[in-house]
């Protein structure tokens, strides 16, 4: 098991290097997190949703994703309360006293769940959730001690080098744990070191004799290795004041809403060499871009509002009048009509709350939440077959005649023929409930070939060729590159006598 002294210390990274190196030597291996409180998410073949973390860990292990992988999933709807998802089906939105008095129903599921993957893999890597030495959770904790007791496996401890302080943070962290707690972890990482390693042996040789526990590795600060995030894009990845369009690339801005949700659905268009991707984080301003793309949300209703009351709206209407493309992705979809509707105050305390009008529909946010893989045809750009996946409670209504921009032919294994999404005439503003598009190859390449015909460069995107790889085998290859650098970083033999240790 692998718990860190905080939150976004690389926990799950560590855990998707141990799943890529595991695969690589042999082993069958799966990941586990018994509670993830995410706001990116992902729907399994079955229509289960979990937490996107633990989907890149599978995908390190050369897996299936499984719901079993992650339990509990709660998606954060306010600053008390969560969606919460058990075995990957809502079950209500609770405040944390509510949620705590489900802890022994919760600790069954996680005990079956786990049970299941320890009877199918050789190997489990779990990862923790924020840091064992919250003292007042931990009497309700059900992801960090308590699940490596039930696992009854030898924990690592992860700190980040990069923040400062992490001598104190490993210390303390140590010092705040019970002595059953303590005797659990077996080793240090150290996470994002930048510099001599020389300079900081000393450091280490101290902390060893301090804890009485190896340092197992020390994994050096990269950005060379892109692998999904888990719920926030790292703030490489964003200019804040550089608004001005790249010449000669095409130029997209997401609006990176508060309760932003699947943004990993723009990671291929970061990787486009074409293409030059900035998020506009609140304080920022559009830009002059050839498209501004809005993504999905959690609270639809107030990220709407948050975008009235920064100007944002404003802005994205103004370039969708100049040209712009515009497109909006599941809730940005919704925001692109005239008005959300929610008769059940399931996302805020208004009933309606009205849109952006760049397309004549409206949408109604209802109870049951669709969860689905997806197949469809592409009605945009005639490109074919594209896959993906739905995460919404809303349904939207056309009040106008317009073509639907996909034909759904097939949603958890089911037959069927469901028009989704919408597109205006000349295709500059389009919206749609499907994620995951833009991993399809050829609507990929499609969507900026029809950006760049509206540049004055005119060029075409260059046809893929024999050899090119697609972005799923590019995505793979990070998860190598992640595996030998973690190679090269960790004492693996360590590591490996862990395993067979266990938590003796």
């Amino acid at each position: 098991m692998v718990q860190g002294t905080g939150s976004y210390v690389g926990k799950s990274l560590i855990v998707s290097a141990l799943c890529r190196i595991f695969k690589q030597d042999g082993f069958r291996v799966a990941p586990f997190k018994a509670q993830n409180m995410a706001l990116n998410s992902f729907v399994t073949r079955e229509g289960g949703e979990m937490g996107r973390a633990q989907v890149a860990q599978a995908e390190a292990a050369g897996i299936e994703p499984s719901v079993d992988m992650n339990p509990i999933l709660l998606k954060p709807s306010g600053d008390v309360k969560a969606q919460v998802v058990v075995k990957g089906k809502p079950v209500g939105n609770m405040s944390g006293r509510e949620y705590y008095r489900c802890r022994p129903r919760l600790l069954k599921v996680i005990k079956e769940s786990f049970g299941r993957l320890r009877a199918n893999y050789d190997i489990i890597v779990i990862e923790g959730a924020g840091s064992p030495a919250e003292v007042n959770l931990r009497k309700n904790d059900l992801v960090n001690m308590q699940m490596a007791k039930i696992a009854d496996c030898p924990v690592i401890l992860a700190g980040d080098i990069n923040v400062g302080g992490v001598f104190a943070w490993l210390v303390g962290t140590l010092e705040l744990l019970t002595a059953a707690e303590r005797k659990r972890i077996k080793g240090v990482i150290i996470n994002k070191f930048r510099g001599d390693i020389r300079i900081l042996n000393p450091g280490l040789e101290f902390l060893e004799k301090k804890i009485k526990r190896p340092v197992l590795g020390v994994i050096p600060y990269f950005q060379d290795i892109r692998i999904p995030e888990e719920d926030s894009i790292a703030k490489e990845r964003y200019c804040l004041f550089d608004q001005r369009p790249r010449k000669g690339k095409i130029n997209i801005e997401v609006l990176y809403l508060p309760h932003v949700s699947n943004f990993t659905d723009f990671d291929p268009l970061e990787k486009e060499p074409d293409v030059h991707l900035r998020y506009i984080v609140r304080g920022a301003k559009v830009g002059e871009p050839d498209c501004i793309i809005i993504p999905g949300s959690k609270n639809t209703i107030d990220d709407l509002s948050y975008l009235k009351n920064s100007g944002l709206a404003e802005a994205v209407i103004d370039r969708s009048r100049r040209g712009a493309v515009v497109v909006g992705i599941c809730g940005g979809y919704q925001m692109l009509g005239r008005e959300i509707r929610d008769p059940h105050n399931l996302e805020s305390r208004r009933k309606a709350i009205s849109g952006l009008g760049l397309l004549p529909l409206v949408t109604t946010i209802l109870r049951k939440k669709m969860t689905h893989q997806i197949q469809a045809q592409d009605l945009l750009f005639g490109t074919g077959k594209v896959s993906g996946y739905e995460i919404h409670m809303g349904r939207t209504n056309l009040c106008a005649s317009l073509r639907p921009a996909f034909r759904i032919r097939a949603r958890s294994k089911q037959t069927v023929k469901i028009e989704d999404g919408v597109a205006s005439k000349d295709n500059r503003v389009w919206g749609t409930y499907i994620h995951g598009l833009f991993d399809n190859d050829h609507f990929r390449r499609a969507f900026l070939d029809s950006l760049r015909k509206k540049m004055s460069s005119g060029r075409k995107y260059p046809g893929i060729r024999k050899n090119h790889n697609t972005f799923l085998e590019e995505k793979d290859k990070e998860y190598d590159k992640l595996a030998a650098l973690a190679r090269k970083s960790l004492d693996m033999k360590k590591i490996y006598s862990l395993l067979e240790e266990g938590s003796k």
